[in-house]
Formats: structure tokens, sequence, C-alpha cells
């Protein structure tokens, strides 16, 4: 899968959940709960609809690998194939 399609999805589904913040301005290395404000619940949504979106399972015990933006990116280029 494209890192286009990755990152186009991954912004989507985080303006679904945060769309008063601009992803540019983020720093894309910041825990993304701090950094959107959002809880645990808005992250799991966060994981599920991206698993949903790019039909990728994504494991409970790799929700540390998926804390920042870059890291959420990383987890998600190296599990799509």
């Amino acid at each position: 899968m494209s890192d286009d399609r990755l990152e186009s999805a991954l912004r989507q589904e985080l303006h679904k959940i945060a769309p008063d913040i601009e992803i540019a301005d983020i720093d894309p290395d910041d825990d993304m709960r701090e950094e959107f404000d959002i809880d645990s619940m808005d992250f799991l949504n966060l994981v599920a609809a991206l698993s949903k979106s790019l039909d990728l399972p994504m494991q409970e015990e790799d929700y540390d690998q998926m804390g920042s933006y870059n890291a959420m990116l990383a987890y998600l280029r190296a599990h799509s194939g």
C-alpha cells in the first residue's frame, strides 16, 4: 500500500476524532493522545477505523508502537504488506 494512501487514511481518521486540529501544525513525534487531547476511547476508535479502512489487523499488544503520528505511520507501513 502506498505511503500516500496510508497517510491520507491517518489524516482522515484523525480529523474525524479531532476536527479542530490542523495536522500541519502538530509535532509528528509527540504523543497523539496529548497532541490531539484525545482519550483512550478516541484512540481505540482511531485504531479500529484505520484497521477497517485499510483492511489491516492492528493488534492490541501493538498499541504502544502507535503513540505518535510518525509512529502510527511507521506501524502502518510495516504492517501493510
